[in-house]
């Protein structure tokens, strides 16, 4: 989908922080962190007992203690160093530098060779720090999520040598979480103007939640895995294994716009007035609303994948597709043929996302890849992210993408991973925004008005986030 500027408007109202979790109330699930390690002295007085910190010889210890800082160590006095200050360990480390962009980012990207330096760069820095995707990063102590939280089963409380929250960004908050998927959820959207939010999953329901109270207001069952929702022009449209249905927002009405077998509809996209799904056998196909009949005809038939088209994105009349087939092809809508193929990714391509004029893919290969239009109108590979170091590392994968800007121009991207998180990252330099954890993986990605985010996961959970800027 291409990306969505944030609105300031009054969705989910009744959602305000209290100290009790209740449904339809917001959870601010951060706890008190109890009283850190005990910090101790690093120098020794002569005549005086050795303190912890140094060696029986008086000496200072010099290598950190890695328990210390994850928040685990119990020994005292510990054989290692414990700093007072563990971000200056970090800094010596190669953590991130803490610069921000300061411009917007059309300022940002520079025309010609100079192109490829803007990804992946932290403006005023050479080498430009970002994460990376599945990256273990070195942490303050009392600052990794704690996992048994997250499966809602840690009994310590405060008394828990790790962090008992949904997210360490600061500027993300958990509003609230949504529970009544007996499966995973696979699609979440929100139609314009709407105030109610659709959720589709793999126990074949709909699920229409109202977003002043928070609470489930209907549920429809729909006779298979729901692979894609798409709301657009006073329709929802819904992905099934081997149909596509078409349900009028305002009357109830329904169609069935799938005449043969082609599988899971993984994919849906819409241009102009004409509807696109992307399905299991590797076809793209096409439809019209006609007036004179009220129904959905057929109109195309996008042939060239080899395997499932499992994402969509149109922008600027054109259509790219993302296929398990490895490849990524682009179509000309106006003569409805293929342009051409990208081919870069080692695995499936799980998401698209149009940003001006570049094309961002990401695959279950682990990478991030920036593609742009060449003087000749043909892509070429800008930017992988993270970049390759050579290194023969696996990677996490890429599971789904969503993109918008913020009150203050920034452009983020969320990335959902396979390791039960998403990543925030600001573009273009990649920066770390933070991570949203997850009890299982975040297959749906989706965003609403006045800095709305909602995930849903394998658990069947539905979760609401708020970004501040």
């Amino acid at each position: 989908m291409s990306v969505k500027r944030v609105r300031s408007l009054p969705l989910f109202p009744s959602f305000k922080e209290s100290s009790s979790h209740s449904q339809g109330s917001i959870t601010q699930e951060r706890t008190n962190l109890g009283t850190r390690p005990a910090e101790r002295p690093d120098m020794e007085v002569d005549g005086a007992a050795p303190r912890s910190g140094t060696s029986k010889r008086g000496h200072v210890r010099s290598q950190v203690c890695t328990f210390y800082m994850e928040g685990r160590c119990t020994r005292n006095p510990c054989n290692f160093f414990h700093p007072e200050d563990a971000s200056a360990v970090v800094g010596n480390l190669g953590g991130y530098n803490g610069k921000r962009l300061n411009s917007s980012f059309e300022d940002s990207i520079s025309q010609g060779s100079s192109r490829r330096n803007v990804w992946g760069r932290l403006r005023g820095s050479k080498t430009g720090k970002v994460s990376t995707v599945g990256e273990a990063r070195y942490s303050k102590p009392r600052d990794k999520i704690c996992h048994y939280f997250l499966r809602g089963g840690c009994t310590k409380g405060d008394e828990c040598n790790f962090l008992h929250s949904y997210t360490n960004s600061d500027n993300v908050t958990f509003l609230v979480q949504l529970s009544g998927h007996e499966k995973a959820v696979r699609a979440i959207v929100l139609p314009a103007g709407s105030n109610k939010l659709y959720t589709g999953g793999q126990d074949g329901t709909i699920r229409v939640w109202d977003c002043d109270s928070g609470q489930c207001v209907s549920v429809f069952p729909m006779g298979g895995d729901i692979g894609c929702l798409l709301a657009e022009g006073g329709w929802l449209f819904v992905g099934l294994p081997n149909e596509l249905k078409a349900w009028n927002l305002q009357t109830g009405a329904e169609h069935s716009l799938l005449s043969g077998p082609v599988g899971q509809v993984h994919a849906l996209a819409v241009y102009n007035d004409m509807l696109m799904a992307g399905a299991q056998d590797g076809n793209i196909l096409a439809w019209k609303f006609n007036n004179v009949v009220n129904m959905f005809e057929p109109v195309a038939a996008l042939s060239g994948h080899v395997a499932a088209v499992v994402t969509l994105e149109v922008s600027d009349g054109k259509l790219y597709s993302g296929s398990m087939d490895f490849t990524i092809k682009v179509w000309d809508l106006s003569r409805g043929i293929c342009r051409e193929t990208l081919r870069g990714h080692s695995n499936v391509v799980m998401g698209l996302l149009s940003w001006n004029q570049y094309l961002l893919s990401g695959s279950l290969d682990g990478t991030i890849k920036v593609w742009a239009p060449n003087q000749s109108g043909n892509f070429e590979l800008q930017y992988t992210y993270p970049k390759d170091t050579g290194v023969n590392e696996e990677m996490d994968g890429v599971l789904a993408f969503c993109g918008f800007v913020d009150q203050q121009n920034k452009h983020i991207l969320m990335c959902s991973i396979n390791n039960n998180t998403v990543r925030l990252l600001e573009l273009p330099s990649f920066t770390d925004r933070g991570v949203l954890y997850s009890k299982d993986e975040v297959r749906a990605l989706q965003v609403g008005p006045g800095g709305l985010i909602f995930s849903g996961d394998g658990a069947g959970f539905v979760k609401v986030w708020k970004w501040s800027p």
